[in-house]
């Protein structure tokens, strides 16, 4: 339905009663989830289940690699997720079942904290619960409206979005603090008991959800409009690309050795993707003889933002490693004894948790009268920008230290207040839009992609490490720039940033929107 059709809001509209218990699940699992996250790098850099010894640096290497591998699967699996709910499930069936396995991941990372089997395998888990789940979700919210109350829709994914954080604030204090006070199975324990209460409280909401039923084998669905587009008219110049696409991807395996088995594999979803799109769009025209208009508009829809999904990605590549890179920094700035570097983290969901009110209180408003409108995809561009600010600030900070300047932990608040406030234009802005614009049969679908992108951009950070790895790349990098390596791909990342952000504002200016919300 396009927007200009859209039926108007009822002026008296109420938010759905069963808002609540989405908004509470979703405070208990993201405090499970960044519990372990935040502690996960700091975790494996001090213990020997990776098998390092004696190398402090190869240690914050391959924890850094660890890391960026499972965030990787975490926003894989949202595929799984989204064609599972879409195909057979349904939404409520798929997050209550995926649950189950995230809890169950979560016991294995208590129980062996010393097996390096067991631990990956809760690792891997919880990659496929919490990813499995993560297109549902916010998929699930959007079910919750429809064209009478839309208006609201806004403000609940910001609520969605400010709980998350909520949850995230306290597990980025008291985590670090049980690991460093007790032991690992503790700290990883407790997330999982929120895990447990998490689906409980999305248990308890059963009856009063609204569900869009499975669409099942549907014959109009995104994958067969496509698969028609490039087969249906004969072999075109789009049938081409889709074939060179599968070529690059198993070409892609030939360089497992010095890039490993999930870059690659990653590498290979991309071409894909990106080759498949781009072929498809190029045919989709041939598909309207088999799949009514509805269905076409539907996967072109689709591709729209898959372009838009595949230029946020280095925002992705920046945000995260946060985690990672940005943690390893504060344990060589100087701290009290008793703060721990990945308490840091705690900063993010607080600013974020005073940010967004902020920007829908004041400063969105102070913009309209400004004559300026906040549109999504604006403010979608600026925050790509403010986090390429973000990391212009961090590598100076790098550079100082690196220089042997002492550096206070204090220094670390203005890039995460400027990272925040990209995260805030971009994340919270793109899980509604991304919902608004997909087409009713393709929303858990299009949600996965949404969570792609950030598998992709923790795909360029693996990348970036590998060529670190590269004796003479790291060698011409020092050489040409002065810096050390990690100041070097601080401010590449920040450069990565500011072309995204001029790629994704152009294309934003000629890209359509449309209003794919449920009628009353």
């Amino acid at each position: 339905m396009n927007s200009s059709t859209a039926l108007a809001p009822a002026p008296n509209a109420k938010l759905p009663p069963q808002i609540p218990f989405i908004i509470g699940n979703e405070g208990c699992e993201r405090f499970s989830f960044y519990g372990m996250r935040n502690i996960l790098t700091q975790f494996l850099v001090s213990s020997a289940i990776l098998g390092v010894l004696g190398d402090e640096a190869a240690r914050k290497a391959a924890s850094k690699d660890v890391f960026h591998t499972f965030v990787i699967g975490v926003y894989f699996f949202p595929l799984l997720g989204g064609w599972l709910a879409d195909r057979f499930l349904g939404k409520y069936r798929t997050i209550l079942y995926l649950s189950l396995v995230y809890c169950v991941g979560h016991g294995f990372l208590a129980a062996f904290e010393n097996n390096r089997n067991g631990f990956f395998a809760g690792l891997f888990l919880i990659a496929l619960g919490s990813g499995g789940i993560k297109p549902c979700v916010s998929s699930f919210v959007g079910d919750q409206f429809d064209q009478s109350n839309k208006h609201l829709a806004k403000f609940v994914f910001d609520a969605f979005y400010w709980i998350i954080n909520f949850g995230s604030f306290f597990a980025s204090l008291l985590m670090p603090v049980l690991l460093k006070r007790y032991n690992a199975s503790v700290a990883f324990g407790v997330p999982g008991i929120l895990m447990l209460l998490a689906t409980l409280v999305f248990w308890l909401g059963r009856g009063r959800y609204i569900h869009e039923p499975p669409v099942g084998q549907n014959p109009h669905s995104f994958a067969r409009v496509c698969w028609t587009a490039l087969t249906g008219s004969g072999f075109g110049l789009g049938t081409g690309l889709a074939a060179l696409g599968a070529i690059v991807a198993l070409g892609t395996f030939f360089f497992i050795k010095p890039l490993g088995f999930v870059s690659c594999f990653c590498l290979a979803i991309v071409s894909l993707v990106g080759l498949f799109g781009l072929g498809t769009w190029m045919q989709i025209d041939g598909a309207r003889s088999r799949h009514p208009e509805e269905a076409v508009e539907g996967v072109r829809s689709v591709l729209r933002l898959l372009v838009l999904f595949m230029l946020v990605t280095p925002f992705w590549s920046l945000f995260d490693q946060k985690a990672s890179t940005w943690v390893l920094q504060a344990d060589a700035m100087t701290k009290p004894e008793w703060f721990q570097p990945s308490q840091m983290q705690a900063l993010n969901p607080a600013l974020v948790m005073g940010l967004l009110p902020f920007n829908n209180l004041v400063l969105y408003p102070l913009l309209r009268k400004l004559g300026v409108e906040p549109r999504p995809l604006r403010r979608m561009t600026a925050g790509i920008a403010f986090a390429g600010l973000a990391w212009i600030v961090i590598g100076f900070m790098q550079l100082a230290i690196d220089g042997g300047t002492p550096i206070s932990i204090t220094w670390q608040i203005l890039p995460y207040a400027l990272l925040t406030f990209g995260e805030v234009l971009v994340s919270a802005t793109g899980l509604e839009f991304a919902y608004s614009q997909a087409p009713p049969a393709m929303k858990g679908a299009l949600m996965s992609f949404w969570s792609l992108s950030v598998t992709i951009g923790n795909l360029w950070v693996l990348l970036a490490n590998s060529s670190v790895k590269s004796e003479s790349f790291s060698a011409w990098a020092q050489a040409s720039s002065g810096m050390s390596m990690t100041a070097f791909l601080m401010f590449f990342f920040a450069g990565f940033a500011f072309i995204a952000a001029l790629a994704f504002g152009a294309y934003a200016s000629r890209y359509k929107v449309v209003d794919h919300y449920r009628k009353a």
